[in-house]
């Protein structure tokens, strides 16, 4: 069978699955659990992880060619726990560490938002990993990082990395 067709098929397939709900919830501490339990397999977190997408509408989903199911999530699915500081003086390159050992650099692909928490009480840093998906910053990375930050050409405090400032004001 040709590529293509393949494709084809797998995307047929797709289209036929019926959506359902998961009793999977991903806590706002980054945890994961199901049907109440905590998940507590590295490996399996890392594999539900690698299928979790998001909709238009900020509906998360883990999708499969077989399966489609929405699950619960408390804030961010990821946190981030670690950070380094790479590159030069001058063109600083940061890098951070998510709970599921996803490495990705600051960049304009990989932005760090300043965003309202779930309850709107505050803002929170985030960071964009991909299709949609956010990596809220763990306190200890938030001071860390605040303390390398500079003042930006706006006047507001913010850090520098792959020739970008991102703000940490809201």
């Amino acid at each position: 069978m040709a590529e293509t067709e393949k494709l084809k098929d797998w995307f047929a397939m797709l289209k036929q699955t019926q959506e359902q709900q998961f009793d999977i919830e991903i806590a706002a501490d980054g945890r994961w659990f199901h049907q109440g339990g905590e998940i507590r397999r590295p490996e399996l977190v890392k594999l539900f992880a690698s299928v979790l997408m998001r909709d238009a509408a900020g509906a998360y989903w883990l999708v499969t060619p077989v399966e489609k199911g929405r699950i619960t999530v408390r804030d961010a699915p990821f946190i981030v726990t670690a950070y380094e500081r790479g590159g030069t003086r001058v063109r600083p390159e940061l890098t951070f560490v998510t709970n599921i050992g996803e490495t990705v650099m600051l960049d304009s692909a990989h932005e760090l938002k300043m965003l309202p928490a779930p309850d709107g009480n505050e803002i929170r840093p985030y960071l964009v990993l991909r299709d949609g998906l956010l990596a809220k910053l763990s306190r200890p990375v938030y001071y860390q990082l605040s303390d390398d930050a500079v003042t930006g050409r706006d006047g507001l405090l913010g850090v520098w990395s792959a020739g970008i400032f991102f703000p940490l004001e809201g």
